[in-house]
């Protein structure tokens, strides 16, 4: 069952109810009333029935219920079978003042009720036209009186759908009991009538509020009925869409503002999934192609062993050297993948609180005996000292400067300088070579990666260097980037030169753990 019927289901039963309950209470309350008002007629046509039905059977003065029970009586009814009364005034005396016999509902009866329940004489009748109505179905034995009197109501001697009201009062003679009816024909008319109008109002008003709620209901749910279409259409890969309405006003636009936000971040997991899928291949795509040249050396020079080359002591030396060279090679190259991985991971550093000045200077050093002849520049403060760990730090300062050194002209002069600023320490090592295309700069410290697509190695490397200062960087808290070098006169050649800046948080501001001063490690 859907959302929409069942609402309607709801309020239509709730509605139903309310208006049933109220339909109650009125009809109730209207009923109590009329009857009351009914009981009072009967009050009052008791004193008049009385003094004539005393009179009409000879009964002596006291036999009447109370003291005053006959003393209003004027008239004698006029004897027969049954006793009417023309409709013209015949005044009596009642508990609510001087009445006339007209003044009761038509078919009012008055009878003496023996002890057997059987009428006793004839009854008498306050009818003011030609009609005599049947007369009360009185029960035997009647209901016991309450404070003197038995109210009830009863049917009519044929039987048919005329009802009575009647009040019976014990008589003090021969355990007689006056009984005077009065027909409830104009109180069934005012109610039955009552019930059909409220009736026809239950079925306006339910039909009105059922035709007013579907359409609310619609109305409302159709936004819900779209984004669930748009659920369809996203669960069938279409990322890119996004539900209406999205507004902060109502709480279905509020839903639309929560799933647009979670469809927003799917979308970009999703994305960065399959870049990370379309990495991983790459990389291991590069892996298997940098591990495969070194082992098709050693597998070549295996088997020139193998052809004789054992027998040949200056054919086995070379065969040797150059098995021994691949093999330090792939170690390296091992090493590498091991460290980017282990970085990837997220594995904790030896981190210390480092000066940067005396690394960055060592690795200078190395570098100007490794190639004396390019000229190496540095610019460093006092001190920098940030929390990191000192043998990482230095692999980053090698892995720029070898990049630099590889891709500068052997006459281009290459700048390194480390400034310590508010809050981080900036590493920098400019070259002027032929620079970084714009399009290579977000790729360039991905494994493997060359701007240089092809695979030849007059550049010498794996593509692994700027990957590890990228994750080394990112393991510190830091940042690297690379820009043009423009602003330092550009490329020897004519190129505008590649500048790579590494940011690290100094010690004691902002720095991944809280370390102690000159190598006490970090807690």
């Amino acid at each position: 069952m859907s959302l929409r019927t069942r609402l309607l289901l709801v309020l239509a039963v709730v509605v139903a109810a309310g208006l049933v309950v109220s339909d109650v209470v009125v009809y109730t309350q209207l009923r109590s009333f009329l009857l009351t008002r009914v009981d009072s007629q009967l009050e009052d046509a008791s004193f008049a029935a009385t003094g004539f039905l005393i009179h009409e059977h000879q009964l002596p003065a006291t036999a009447g219920p109370s003291s005053g029970a006959s003393s209003g009586a004027r008239g004698r009814a006029p004897t027969g079978t049954r006793t009417s009364f023309p409709p013209g005034p015949f005044p009596f005396t009642g508990r609510h003042g001087d009445h006339h016999v007209g003044e009761f509902p038509e078919g009012t009866v008055g009878e003496v009720i023996g002890r057997d329940g059987k009428v006793v004489g004839t009854p008498v009748s306050f009818v003011y036209g030609s009609t005599s109505p049947p007369g009360p179905a009185l029960p035997h034995p009647l209901p016991p009186p309450t404070n003197g009197v038995a109210v009830f109501s009863t049917g009519s001697l044929d039987g048919n759908t005329v009802a009575y009201r009647v009040l019976a009062k014990p008589l003090h003679y021969q355990g007689l009991t006056l009984v005077v009816a009065i027909p409830l024909t104009a109180t069934q008319q005012t109610l039955g009538r009552l019930a059909l109008v409220m009736a026809l109002v239950t079925i306006v008003v339910m039909v009105v509020v059922g035709t007013l709620v579907w359409w609310i209901v619609r109305r409302d749910l159709r936004p819900l009925e779209e984004m669930a279409l748009t659920a369809g259409a996203i669960a069938g890969g279409d990322l890119g869409r996004r539900v209406a309405p999205a507004e902060a006003r109502t709480e279905v636009g509020r839903l639309g503002l929560a799933l647009n936000a979670m469809l927003g971040e799917i979308e970009t997991a999703f994305a960065a999934r399959a870049a990370s899928e379309s990495r991983l291949r790459r990389f291991l795509a590069d892996a298997s192609h940098e591990l495969r040249t070194p082992l098709t050396s050693i597998r070549g020079y295996a088997e020139i062993f193998d052809m004789g080359a054992r027998d040949r002591p200056e054919d086995l030396a070379t065969a040797m050297r150059h098995i021994r060279e691949e093999a330090d090679r792939m170690k390296v190259l091992v090493d590498d993948l091991l460290l980017l991985a282990r970085l990837d991971r997220e594995r904790p550093l030896e981190m210390t609180a480092t000066d940067l000045v005396p690394i960055v200077e060592r690795a200078v050093a190395a570098s100007r005996a490794s190639v004396p002849g390019h000229p190496v520049t540095l610019d460093v403060p006092d001190d920098a000292v940030v929390a990191g760990d000192p043998h990482r730090l230095r692999q980053v300062v090698d892995n720029l400067l070898a990049n630099a050194l590889r891709h500068s002209p052997s006459d281009a002069p290459v700048e390194v300088s480390l400034s310590d600023g508010t809050g981080e320490v900036v590493l920098e090592v400019g070259d002027h070579g032929p620079g970084v295309p714009d399009d290579d700069r977000e790729r360039i410290f991905e494994p493997f990666y060359r701007a240089d697509t092809s695979r030849a190695r007059a550049t010498g490397g794996a593509g692994l260097g700027l990957a590890i200062v990228a994750a080394i960087a990112r393991a510190h808290g830091g940042t690297v980037g690379v820009e043009d070098n423009a602003a330092r006169g550009g490329g020897a050649d004519g190129g505008i030169g590649a500048r790579f800046r590494v940011r690290l948080p100094a010690f004691g501001a902002g720095t991944p753990r809280e370390c102690a001063p000159e190598g006490a490690g970090c807690q």
